[in-house]
C-alpha cells in the first residue's frame, strides 16, 4: 500500500483554524441568506460569463441613468452589485479551502479505511485460527458489514 499522505496537524492549529472560520461566519452572519432548494432552482444565476456584463451595466447605469427602467431602483441594483463584488473573492477563497480540505480528508480517510480493513481481515483470519482475543474483536468489528454478505443475482 502506497502511503500518499502523512500529516499530523497540531491540535492548536486545528483549533485556531476553526476559530478563524467561526469568526468569518460570525462577521458575515448579518449579511448572508440561506435559499431553499426550490429558490436555488428558480432564480436566474450570475456566472463567470455574466459577471462582466453586470459590471458593465452597473457602470452605464451610473453614467447614463436615463435608461434605468423606473421599476428597477438604481440604488438597490448598485448595492446588489457591490455585495456580489465584495463577496465573490471570499467565495472563491472558501471554495479553494473547501477543495483542498475535501481532497486531504478524502485521501487520509481512504488510507485510514484501507488500514482498518487490513486490520479487520487479519483479525478475521486470526479468529478462524482460534487465536486468543481475536474472536471477540472480530465479532465486534464484523457488525459494520452485517447485511452486506454475498448476494445471489436475481433469477431472470
Amino acid at each position: 500500500m502506497e502511503n500518499k499522505i502523512s500529516i499530523q496537524i497540531p491540535a492548536a492549529d486545528l483549533a485556531a483554524a476553526k476559530a478563524a472560520l467561526e469568526q468569518v461566519q460570525s462577521i458575515l452572519a448579518p449579511y448572508v441568506v440561506a435559499l431553499t432548494p426550490e429558490q436555488r432552482k428558480t432564480i436566474p444565476k450570475m456566472s463567470d460569463g455574466t459577471e462582466p456584463f453586470v459590471g458593465k451595466v452597473s457602470e452605464y447605469a451610473v453614467s447614463n441613468p436615463q435608461f434605468m427602467p423606473p421599476f428597477v431602483p438604481r440604488e438597490e441594483f448598485e448595492k446588489d452589485w457591490e455585495a456580489v463584488s465584495g463577496l465573490l473573492p471570499l467565495l472563491r477563497l472558501c471554495t479553494q479551502i473547501e477543495d483542498t480540505l475535501s481532497d486531504t480528508t478524502m485521501l487520509a480517510g481512504s488510507e485510514a479505511y484501507i488500514s482498518a480493513l487490513s486490520y479487520y481481515n487479519s483479525v478475521k483470519q486470526a479468529a478462524k485460527m482460534n487465536v486468543p482475543d481475536a474472536k471477540a474483536i472480530y465479532e465486534d468489528l464484523r457488525k459494520r458489514f452485517e447485511g452486506q454478505g454475498r448476494r445471489t443475482p436475481p433469477t431472470p
